[in-house]
């Protein structure tokens, strides 16, 4: 099996090349160094990384870190709004999103999904 460049490793594993430079750095990723030094990544390390578990559906590039793994609790749709409760562990995550994505996602009460959280800053005042 050849090497891949970063890019096209990055590519297949659908992460960013910065994404495998970090993994480098951290041990998280075997390369090696072509002539001029550059970064490749065995084809051998893109399959081991493919085996493992997926944390988002094939083809996205999410790059939100904060995801949340777990079973729809609720689905409640208005309209072409609707809300998604997801119970993830010990914690519950409600997203509101649109009826059309709800059906393309395939969303309803026992699915497996994931809520992925980005956001510069989350705030909330009780009382």
């Amino acid at each position: 099996m050849a090497d891949l460049t970063l890019g096209e490793a990055a590519k297949a594993l659908g992460v960013s090349a910065d994404t495998l430079r970090r993994w480098d750095r951290a041990g998280k990723l075997d390369t090696v160094r072509d002539a001029r030094n550059r970064r490749l990544v065995p084809a051998a390390e893109v399959e081991r990384l493919r085996a493992r578990p997926a944390r988002h559906a094939a083809g996205d590039s999410l790059s939100a870190r904060n995801r949340f793994p777990g079973v729809v609790r609720s689905v409640e749709v208005d309209g072409v709004m609707a809300l998604v409760e997801i119970e993830a562990g010990p914690f519950r995550v409600t997203a509101a999103i649109t009826r059309d994505a709800v059906d393309e996602l395939g969303l309803r009460e026992g699915v497996r999904a994931t809520a992925a959280v980005k956001a510069t800053s989350v705030m909330v005042e009780g009382a």
